[in-house]
């Protein structure tokens, strides 16, 4: 009994617009029968194939298939049709088609089995996946291309996640820090710096994250380094922070510094150590040249003049002393060649050594023990640190600012020494680099002063402000400032006069290994 005439109007309106969504659907539609006779095809999937629909309708479907599944298909459906096990029918996969021009390319295939009355058909959903695989392989060589990059990069490349885990650490980055990259993934990233950093690294994000405030992120800085061992070491760190689909990482790029930094402290002392060594050399050369010649000619004029023109009415003794005058005046012109001579040539200093620089008080103030006894001065000090130096140069640099301190104390009252030591650095969170730990040693006595607008004075080469009051040639502090700038450091005074004065001496703990 057929349906009602409006049920077959649905009927053939609902198979109308099945056919149209298929004619227009933009995947490949194809139906086969049981022996993979290909019954209907729609405008994709000819397009797909290169094929008009006529020409692929009633052909056996293997002939879109590249070998070997070509030759094996009739053999895949006979298997379905006694096993009813199915390599795509209700799962899909990617396989490889064969075009009308004999190209291959790949597309996502998905088929289901569909059963009418009397007979089976099968219908393949064919989606065109070359743009996709294309996509693919570019993203793939495009990520092979950044990997090798990164693997062969010489700086050192570290990922964190926002908890600051390690999630990918380069080959010259487990190098730098001393570590088997396996070691560093998954551990924290404040492993590899020292303190304070380490222990404020967590407040560090958490501020970040909280304000937006950068430190470090797109900006870069200079900042310290641990490796495994307990090296620290300068570097620069520039850090960028990259928003992925469902997260965000911050990728850090670590470049050593170390010879940079080395190079700096080098150029530094040696620029220091040049300008000071002109001036004094420049002040050497006046004085010897004036205040030591033009005298020395003097004497050596007149004592000509004598043995020239009084030398006869002289008696023996007064000859002798004519001649032993003219003598000790030409060894005197020959001692001032001699020291400027000497004062132009750089000779090599002792290497420096670990000195302890409390021991080194300790044996001073024992040499100096008679005078201190005499002028009943009173010596106290707190413990003095350890310092890459030479030994010698220290107790000369002591020797010269303790005797300094007694030598101008103030009449009728006893000398009161105190020595005492600071700890500086120059840059914050930066202790890799000979230099950038300092230490200041202060020697502050109730002497006689002085006013501090002479205060460039004192420490040049034989200037004396008292004259010829106290005993010296005016060398010691000059002393005291060569030794220092040796040293990586310098000295001032801070001083008023009837006041007392106090001597500071920086020292560099650490010095470059030549």
């Amino acid at each position: 009994m057929n349906g009602s005439p409006q049920n077959q109007n649905k009927s053939i309106e609902s198979q109308s617009r099945l056919k149209a969504i298929i004619e227009t659907a933009v995947d490949g539609v194809i139906t086969i029968d049981s022996s993979g006779i290909m019954e209907s095809v729609n405008p994709a999937a000819a397009n797909i194939f290169g094929y008009e629909p006529e020409e692929m309708t009633g052909q056996n479907v293997r002939m879109l298939m590249p070998e070997p599944d070509h030759g094996l298909h009739d053999n895949y459906i006979e298997r379905y049709r006694q096993t009813g096990v199915g390599q795509i029918i209700g799962k899909g996969r990617e396989v490889l088609g064969k075009k009308k021009s004999g190209t291959v390319f790949p597309f996502f295939l998905s088929i289901a089995e569909v059963k009418l009355q009397g007979k089976v058909i099968f219908t393949g959903i064919v989606h065109d996946i070359t743009d996709l695989k294309k996509t693919e392989e570019a993203l793939r060589e495009s990520e092979s291309k950044i990997n090798s990059i990164i693997q062969t990069a010489v700086d050192g490349i570290i990922t964190i996640n926002t908890r600051g885990v390690i999630e990918m650490v380069n080959p010259s980055a487990a190098k730098l820090f001393e570590y088997e990259e396996h070691e560093l993934l998954g551990q924290k990233i404040d492993i590899l710096m020292p303190e304070p950093d380490r222990s404020a690294h967590d407040s560090y994000m958490h501020h970040y994250h909280v304000t937006g405030e950068k430190h470090i992120i797109g900006i870069g800085r200079e900042v310290s380094g641990i490796t495994k061992t307990g090296k620290i070491f300068p570097l620069y760190l520039s850090i960028s922070e990259v928003q992925l689909t469902d997260r965000k990482v911050y990728t850090g790029f670590i470049h050593d510094i170390t010879y940079q930094k080395l190079s700096e402290e080098r150029l530094r002392r040696y620029a220091s150590e040049l300008e000071r060594s002109n001036r004094e050399l420049q002040d050497f050369a006046y004085v010897s040249s004036h205040d030591l010649q033009e005298p020395l000619r003097k004497i050596q004029a007149f004592g000509d003049r004598l043995k020239t023109k009084e030398y006869d009415k002289l008696s023996g003794q007064g000859k002798d002393y004519v001649d032993r005058m003219l003598n000790a005046a030409s060894r005197m012109q020959n001692l001032i060649n001699d020291l400027l001579d000497f004062s132009r040539v750089t000779t090599k200093s002792k290497p420096f050594v670990e000195v302890n620089l409390d021991k080194v008080l300790l044996e001073v103030l024992s040499d100096l023990e008679i005078i201190i006894e005499k002028k009943g001065a009173v010596v106290s000090h707190t413990p003095l640190p350890t310092v890459d130096a030479d030994p010698t140069q220290m107790r000369q640099l002591f020797q010269n600012l303790i005797s300094n301190a007694i030598k101008f104390c103030k009449e009728n009252e006893k000398p009161v020494i105190n020595i005492f030591a600071k700890q500086l650095q120059l840059k914050a969170h930066l202790t890799a680099t000979p230099g950038d730990e300092l230490v200041e040693i202060h020697v502050e006595d109730n002497g006689i002063g002085f006013d501090e607008k002479y205060l460039d004075r004192i420490f040049n080469i034989f200037q004396r402000l008292e004259g010829q009051k106290y005993e010296g040639s005016g060398i010691g502090l000059a002393i005291c400032r060569k030794i220092a700038i040796r040293h990586g450091g310098d000295i001032t005074a801070h001083s008023q006069v009837g006041a007392g004065t106090t001597f500071i001496v920086t020292l560099a703990k650490k010095h470059l290994q030549e």
